[in-house]
């Protein structure tokens, strides 16, 4: 991988995202700071989306919940991108700050796997770039069908591979990705 061409891109992981008491979310949280340590030691640039949700939601714009969570928050320069919808292009500042960097391959991690991350690693094939989704590093929660581990394994093998005429996207785990 070139880094003089790739950011990590960390996907609304916000205080009322992670589950303290989920195994999954712990371990997917220890790898986002390790893809950090790992991006900021390489002089790769980091950038966050950070969801703002309307009155009442769950990640309620300035809510203590709506914080980036204290384990992965950003240092000085490290840019923020605001959305309100599940791709993080949509209506954000996310294509010009990835144009300012020159970024043409981004490291995907973060949640919820089946909406945003889902939705914003494949948009990004649509604008060429290409995207390494990290395995072990994003999470979402069990639904009424699927247990968390479920959705993360089908979106893993759904995912890779993935592309258009330009970009692809390939899951690897945090292991692959630092070395």
């Amino acid at each position: 991988m070139d880094q003089k061409d790739t950011a990590l891109v960390i996907i609304d992981i916000q205080v009322g995202m992670i589950n303290a008491d989920s195994a999954h979310h712990t371990e997917a949280l220890s790898n986002m700071q390790t893809l950090l340590e790992y991006a900021r030691s390489s002089n790769i640039p980091v950038i966050y989306v950070q969801h703002d949700g309307p009155k009442g939601h769950g990640l309620e714009t300035g809510s203590a919940r709506w914080q980036i969570h204290p384990a992965i928050a950003p240092q000085p320069g490290e840019a923020v991108v605001n959305k309100r919808a599940s791709d993080a292009f949509y209506e954000t500042t996310l294509q010009q700050t990835l144009q300012k960097y020159g970024v043409k391959h981004l490291i995907a991690a973060g949640g919820q796997t089946q909406y945003c991350v889902d939705t914003t690693v494949r948009r990004a094939t649509t604008f060429g770039y290409n995207v390494t989704l990290v395995s072990d590093a994003h999470l979402t929660f069990d639904t009424d069908l699927l247990s968390e581990e479920q959705i993360v394994a089908f979106y893993n093998d759904t995912l890779n591979g993935f592309d258009t005429d330009d970009a692809v996207i390939r899951v690897q785990p945090t292991s692959a990705v630092i070395n």
